[in-house]
């Protein structure tokens, strides 16, 4: 019916039911444009990550090779803020402290914890306070103290008033030495040979690269000890399983897509390298915004196109960085409704870049992807729940057609997200067990029957918060890695 409706073989009745079905009518035909839309540039992502995966360069096994390139390296500093950590942060920053890299420091930005966080570094690692000297060159929250240990030389513990994700990586941004700087969350362990991974893409192109963004990959149910993952092993928890789907798309095939197309908008804050005088060019993180880690690089592509400058900003699709995801619906929750609202803060803020050709592919193709996909994208999505009971109620949409559509739709995801799991398994094997690879391809299909509608229900309270100006993260439980050691 609907097809005749808009082929103009039937016609709608006339007064304000009329007027409602035909404003209903142009909607629906809106939301399946951009469902297509969306499942064309997906398929395209596909493909151009498998491209990309294919002429990758990869470290070997044996990092001996490795070490000539390895001293050539640029010196990095990794800014850990935490708050509220106690759980996980000693082997977090074992983690740390054991990579593989010729010339770093470690930096904990403790951000006015009310748990054992600070007391916890101070025994594991015999902390005292010292005097450090160092630049006002983004602005923080007043610091409290400065705490190191001669015996690791590589640590600098930074006590400071409570300020947020963004205040705590600018505080660390000021008392970093370092010409680059590595962002990742407290609840993050990294491969020993995360930097020298993340780091290539700064030596096979120093004039131009200013971030590069590593891989996310969930570390629940892994056997860990002394900050390095022992043993692979897929969570016990299906919403966990459901979100390392969700990672394997939005990393190994999106992201990976868009730093190939030159629009990458997002490098996650759990693993992110940054040039140190770039971040400061932008004024650091911005405060009063919970989507940080999209805004800094917002801030990157607008400035570089208002100074006209040949720039780049990378993906590096090996495995990185190893992180703890919620297994409870309510931690979930207030994690996506954040999301939301830092991608809205985001795109609104910045919205002067909007289909605007002197910020390059960054201000059309990427900000018109973040207008469908983290504006749009769940108000439609909602509304197309609205209307499909309303059309079946009036008679205007057939079952079969519904039943089709559905099918199609669910169907294709189904095939996004096995495309992806086929990419992993190809080309970085990290779930070497078959029976693994069985259950996450069973939740690749199981995610599109009730977890996709609720995260765009959370999405919509992310509106919700936005709208009324929300401020804060919100508690997030964690078990920390200690449950999974020998």
């Amino acid at each position: 019916m609907i097809l005749e409706l808009i082929s103009g073989e039937a016609t709608l009745p006339e007064g304000s039911l009329g007027t409602l079905l035909r404003i209903g009518l142009w909607f629906s035909v809106l939301i399946l444009a951009t469902g297509l839309l969306q499942n064309l540039l997906y398929t395209f992502q596909l493909f151009t990550a498998y491209r990309a995966l294919r002429r990758r360069r990869v470290l070997s096994g044996n990092l001996s090779a490795w070490w000539n390139f390895a001293e050539t390296t640029v010196p990095i500093s990794i800014l850990m803020p935490a708050y509220n950590e106690q759980a996980g942060i000693v082997e977090s920053v074992r983690s740390m402290l054991s990579l593989h890299y010729p010339n770093f420091e470690v930096i904990v930005i403790n951000d006015g914890s009310t748990d054992d966080t600070l007391t916890a570094l101070q025994e594991a690692y015999g902390l005292e306070p010292v005097e450090r000297a160092y630049p006002e060159a983004v602005p923080h929250a007043e610091i409290r103290g400065l705490y190191a240990n001669p015996d690791y030389p590589r640590l600098l513990v930074v006590d400071k008033e409570n300020g947020g994700k963004a205040d705590s990586l600018n505080a660390g941004i000021n008392l970093s030495r370092m010409p680059l700087f590595c962002s990742v969350d407290a609840d993050s362990l990294l491969e020993n040979d995360s930097l020298l991974r993340a780091v290539q893409p700064f030596m096979d192109d120093p004039d131009r690269v200013v971030a590069v963004g590593g891989t996310i990959r969930v570390v629940n149910d892994c056997r860990v000890r002394r900050g390095r993952i022992l043993e692979m092993g897929l969570p016990r928890s299906w919403l966990a399983r459901f979100q390392i789907n969700e990672y394997l798309r939005a990393f190994l095939m999106a992201r990976l897509a868009w730093s190939e197309w030159g629009a990458m908008m997002l490098i996650s804050g759990a693993f992110g390298i940054f040039r140190r005088n770039v971040a400061i060019e932008v004024g650091g993180y911005s405060h009063g915004t919970v989507g940080e880690d999209m805004e800094i690089i917002v801030k990157i592509h607008r400035l570089q196109g208002e100074k006209d400058r040949d720039y780049a900003i990378r993906f590096v699709p090996d495995p990185v960085s190893w992180t703890e995801v919620p297994e409870r619906l309510g931690t979930l929750a207030r994690q996506r409704r954040r999301w939301q609202r830092g991608g809205l803060e985001t795109f609104f803020k910045h919205r002067v870049m909007f289909m605007r050709p002197r910020y390059g592919i960054s201000g059309t193709v990427g900000y018109t992807n973040m207008l469908i996909s983290d504006v749009a994208g769940p108000l439609l999505e909602l509304l197309g729940y609205f209307l499909i009971p309303l059309f079946y109620a009036t008679g205007l949409l057939d079952l079969e057609f519904f039943l089709a559509y559905l099918g199609m739709v669910f169907a294709y995801g189904v095939f996004l997200s096995v495309g992806a799991l086929v990419l992993e398994e190809l080309e970085l094997r990290r779930y070497p067990e078959p029976g693994d690879l069985a259950r996450l391809t069973l939740s690749a299909a199981l995610e599109h029957f009730g977890y996709r509608q609720i995260n765009n229900f959370w999405r919509m309270l992310g509106w919700w918060d936005y709208l009324r100006r929300k401020q804060g993260w919100g508690e997030m439980r964690r078990k920390g890695f200690a449950e999974s050691q020998d």
